[in-house]
């Protein structure tokens, strides 16, 4: 049977065009939430750090964790896994978009309805304030765009070239907007054929190949077609042949691999190189020290030993980060101004216990240092510190938090 993806604006009337569907098709609704508790399962990862890929906030510690890619490439393995066992689906939200467009008997499909509509919607039926509605709105249009540039490289959430059928609901209305999908489920060029089947055993195997690169600390771009598997680098490498070969290595003996092919992409260009994960060493480090010049350096040593840091100059903005971004290895200055390094490891150790803390401090005292070691502290270093030191004792830190997991 057909299946269908459903894409929509917030506050759209989608659900109740969805509902209407549903009902007239006996299709099963399978949600963004039902595709990130699949991928959390079949990863390991858990659901909040997948989720975090329909965000268009990235975080600061991306471009070393990769932990966006990755939770997509466990995302599209998720979907494909989906579209080979059942049948009769309607998939509803972001991961609509995580299919590639070639799936014949996937019916595309776009609600929208225009923004005035919209804002009507979430104050009359949600009775959300004016103000309020549109920072929701802005913040869920921001998120559908860079979602759908990162996937479909395209910088229009709502083009037509992305789907078969785009229904503005508030002109349309309800009823007719169900009717139109359902009409065209019905129409030959959206019929399962052996072909249409066929790319989807090449969806999932692309899925399954990208999963185990991600895991081996890759980003690549990975397709497939009756067992030919396409690796696509889409960022300088200075040794390439190296790199294609080291790909080729670790994906040619998979199961339903048959060839291997390597190359560029249109995105390959010198200003962005191109940085494989390190899982041996940590990824997410949080410098806190208002000794700014100091912290920079710090940062920029740590960086040429491929771990990925970011830096903030006082207590509270460490805690703003540590709630929102969760890195997995703080550094930490003990006097500061406002809230000082003591409690800002007091409050991280209690709601956040998982987050290892070094202390380097050039004041501390054998009581300071006797107050953070109760506190959970990992370490209590002093400055000046030799970097190979502190490289160890976060790699000693990195090693405990995998254990762990």
């Amino acid at each position: 049977m057909s299946v269908v993806t459903v894409f929509n604006g917030l506050f759209s009337d989608a659900g109740t065009v969805i509902q209407r569907v549903l009902e007239q098709t006996g299709y099963r609704l399978v949600s963004d939430q039902e595709i990130v508790a699949e991928a959390a399962a079949l990863s390991g990862m858990a659901e909040g750090k997948i989720a975090r890929a329909f965000h268009a906030k990235t975080s600061v510690f991306n471009a070393f964790s990769h932990e966006k890619e990755r939770g997509i490439a466990w995302l599209r393995l998720a979907m494909a896994k989906k579209l080979l066992d059942e049948e009769r689906l309607l998939f509803s939200g972001f991961a609509s978009h995580l299919p590639p467009a070639d799936i014949d008997h996937i019916l595309k499909v776009c609600l929208i309805s225009e923004m005035k509509e919209r804002l009507h919607v979430a104050e009359r039926a949600e009775g959300f304030a004016r103000k309020h509605a549109l920072r929701l709105l802005h913040k869920d249009d921001e998120d559908r765009a860079v979602w759908v540039q990162t996937l479909k490289e395209c910088d229009d959430p709502w083009s037509s070239r992305l789907y078969d059928l785009i229904v503005p609901i508030s002109k349309v209305g309800v009823e007719k907007s169900a009717e139109l999908v359902v009409e065209q489920l019905g129409n030959a060029a959206v019929m399962v054929t052996d072909s249409s089947r066929s790319k989807v055993e090449d969806f999932y195997l692309a899925a399954r190949v990208q999963t185990v690169l991600a895991g081996e600390g890759h980003n690549i771009q990975v397709s497939a077609r009756k067992g030919t598997v396409t690796l696509t680098i889409n960022k300088h490498v200075i040794m390439l042949e190296r790199l294609e070969r080291e790909l080729s290595d670790i994906v040619s003996h998979l199961d339903g691999v048959k060839k291997v092919e390597a190359g560029v992409g249109k995105a390959f260009h010198k200003t962005d190189i191109y940085r494989k994960a390190d899982f041996a060493v940590p990824s997410k480090v949080l410098l806190v020290d208002d000794e700014r010049e100091f912290a920079q350096t710090l940062s920029e040593r740590l960086m040429m030993r491929d771990m990925g840091s970011a830096v903030v100059y006082d207590g509270e903005s460490a805690l703003d980060l540590v709630s929102e971004d969760e890195p997995e290895v703080m550094v930490l200055d003990l006097k500061m101004p406002g809230i000082d390094g003591i409690e800002v490891l007091r409050r991280v150790k209690r709601e956040h216990p998982e987050i290892e803390v070094v202390i380097l401090t050039g004041h501390g005292s054998e009581k300071d240092r006797d107050i953070c070691m109760e506190l959970g502290a990992f370490a209590y270093l002093h400055k000046p510190v030799d970097i190979d030191v502190l490289s160890e004792t976060l790699r000693a830190a990195n090693e405990k938090i995998r254990s762990a997991k």
